[in-house]
């Protein structure tokens, strides 16, 4: 993880939004499900698709399931957002992510972020970036649970309430579970993720191949 005491190269404090870029920027989220253990596969994978730069949010329960020392892009968390800000000049950190990134991929998103994305809840650097979120530009979630979770009621309306804001769910899938379980709510495979990258990639004319 590094500092964000001074703003990173293509990054300006105020006008970031403003400046063009040549690269296409991917702000990936992580929450605190098992399925965060495919975080560095994941990166990796998305760094294979050339003119792509990619950063993480990460919750602090997600820490749980991956080794920093593994994601070789810069990782950020709720202590930045924190140390960051010091004065009313400052750059706020949720805002300048939001800024910088052209597509969100949230994976695996967790049954807890879930719940607080569909009624509004931002309490922690990811949320509060999610609820920042430019509606013109796509945001992808992948949910992942334990299968009675999905099977929950208010899962289903909870998923509908994200696509009714425009994001796009990439599905969960069956499988056997860490915790033992099978059934659906394992998040979708790293290939599928990336895949659907690609696709808008390709929508927007960008190459998805070196």
């Amino acid at each position: 993880m590094e500092p964000f005491s001074q703003p990173e190269p293509g990054f300006p404090a105020e006008k970031s939004s403003l400046v063009p870029h040549k690269k296409f920027c991917v702000l990936v989220g992580v929450t605190g499900s098992v399925a965060a253990l495919k975080l560095p596969l994941l990166v990796a994978e998305l760094l294979k698709i050339p003119g792509l730069e990619v950063k993480v949010v990460t919750t602090e329960r997600a820490k749980h399931f991956y080794n920093a020392q593994e994601i070789p892009v810069t990782l950020y968390s709720d202590e930045d957002e924190w140390q960051l800000w010091k004065g009313r000049s400052d750059p706020v950190l949720h805002i300048e992510l939001r800024r910088w990134a052209d597509l969100m991929l949230v994976a695996p998103l967790d049954a807890n972020t879930l719940a607080k994305l569909a009624n509004g809840i931002c309490d922690n650097l990811l949320t509060c970036v999610i609820r920042a979120w430019d509606l013109s530009k796509p945001l992808l979630f992948c949910p992942a649970m334990n299968t009675a979770m999905w099977e929950h009621p208010i899962t289903a309306w909870q998923v509908k309430q994200l696509k009714g804001f425009g994001y796009t769910e990439i599905p969960c899938v069956v499988k056997k579970l860490v915790c033992g379980d099978e059934g659906r709510g394992a998040m979708a495979e790293v290939w599928t993720i990336v895949e659907s990258v690609k696709r808008i990639l390709e929508e927007q004319d960008l190459p998805t191949q070196s």
